[in-house]
């Protein structure tokens, strides 16, 4: 009996918390690596300006006690939604001064971390992107604003990489649970 609850137990588990078999899992740290190492090389020293748009620190705080399953969404919406301010669709925002291959290969690993990873994001994480959009949108895309564009994506590249690590936290716990 012992054994048979053991098994049904290790299933609903493993049932319950998919994202923590996810093999991206098992990559994300090394691409989350090289993305911020190519971040901080697209340009100059970062910005010091301050960001019209202040920093969702308290969704991100929400997302450290939410389930598992959700932050791996919110991390793969958040490395889509990074991805979209660097893919101006706006005509009249002139691409960033530091366009270059590295910036082609930032783009390339945030495309490679968001893959595999569907669904939605909170209406408030979108917000939050479409008003650093509209602030890049008013300048016409001046190097200043790619600059401010490109602290505030380190500082989510930073928090979402907090994010990654309680998720291995919970996926190293889960797997001591059933050895």
């Amino acid at each position: 009996m012992l054994t048979w609850t053991l098994v049904l137990f290790f299933f609903c588990s493993a049932a319950a918390t998919p994202g923590l078999r996810c093999d991206w899992l098992e990559h994300y740290g090394h691409y989350s690596n090289w993305t911020l190492v190519l971040v901080e090389q697209l340009g100059g020293p970062m910005t010091e300006q301050e960001s019209p748009v202040s920093f969702p620190y308290r969704l991100y705080e929400q997302m450290r006690s939410a389930k598992v399953d959700d932050r791996l969404l919110f991390i793969r919406d958040s490395l889509d939604l990074i991805s979209g301010l660097f893919e101006p669709a706006d005509p009249s925002v002139s691409l960033p001064p530091w366009q270059t291959d590295r910036s082609q290969d930032f783009l390339l690993l945030l495309h490679r971390q968001t893959d595999g990873l569907k669904p939605c994001v909170s209406p408030r994480h979108k917000r939050y992107y479409r008003k650093l959009r509209k602030t890049l949108q008013k300048t016409g895309g001046a190097a200043v604003s790619w600059e401010l564009i490109r602290r505030e994506t380190k500082s989510h590249l930073l928090q979402l990489d907090l994010l990654f690590a309680s998720i291995r936290g919970s996926a190293a716990a889960s797997r001591g649970l059933h050895q």
